[in-house]
């Protein structure tokens, strides 16, 4: 099973080598697709250097279009049997990836998220109002799309690659969280059943404001008018 790890860049130009580095540790068969979204801090160069190699793919927006944008660039291109979302920073750890993996190898399941909030593993201290806001929108996603997640935000998302590159996905920032999740809800199979979808715990080591955090309140009131579009809408 070959793996596509697609990794958005804005602005990551002190984590993009070490993060990068993580991802080749992991012992799958794989392919590291970068996405610089007209990064301004020298990213771009670093992408430009690190896909000379043959398991790095570099792609590039001439204008800087937000995650969700960067995330479809990125699957259009995904040619593993599946694709898996990583962050560019260091907050999650790749050594996850086989929790994650696991339950698509073996055909059990389609979709598998990512946990913070499940399971032991461990997770850095940090906002006590960003984990209730997290908390808040996944248990709103869950009211509208009749699913049971307990983390809807999270960065870790494994696809089988044609359902991923078969939906119409269209938020260009972190919309795309709760824009993927209601389509995955909706998903029909061609014998008309549900997509097995499984939450595995991960860890995670997130990082402050001072040290490049990006998402703010008005994406969580995206993320509310998301909600409802998605899982409402036609």
């Amino acid at each position: 099973m070959k793996v596509s790890v697609v990794i958005p860049v804005f602005n990551e130009h002190g984590t993009l080598p070490e993060i990068v580095a993580k991802v080749r540790a992991v012992d799958v068969d794989k392919e590291i697709i970068l996405v610089d979204d007209c990064s301004t801090d020298g990213s771009r160069s670093l992408v430009e250097t690190l896909s000379r190699d043959d398991d790095i793919v570099g792609i590039y927006h001439a204008t800087n279009r937000g995650k969700g944008a960067a995330l479809r660039s990125g699957f259009a291109q995904a040619r593993g049997d599946v694709v898996l979302v990583q962050d560019a920073d260091l907050e999650y750890d790749p050594r996850d990836y086989m929790k994650l993996l696991e339950p698509i190898e073996a055909n059990r399941a389609d979709v598998v998220y990512g946990s913070r909030f499940a399971g032991g593993e461990s997770h850095r201290v940090l906002y006590f109002w960003h984990s209730v806001g997290n908390r808040v929108l996944t248990q709103l996603s869950n009211m509208f799309s009749n699913l049971n997640l307990t983390d809807m935000e999270v960065c870790y998302k494994a696809f089988r690659r044609e359902i991923i590159q078969g939906l119409p996905l269209r938020e260009d920032r972190f919309g795309f969280e709760p824009e993927v999740t209601a389509r995955l809800a909706r998903y029909r199979k061609s014998d008309g059943s549900r997509l097995r979808i499984f939450e595995v715990g991960i860890s995670y080591a997130g990082r402050t404001y001072e040290e490049g955090k990006k998402i703010g309140w008005r994406d969580g009131f995206r993320a509310l008018w998301c909600i409802v579009r998605y899982n409402l809408g036609p």
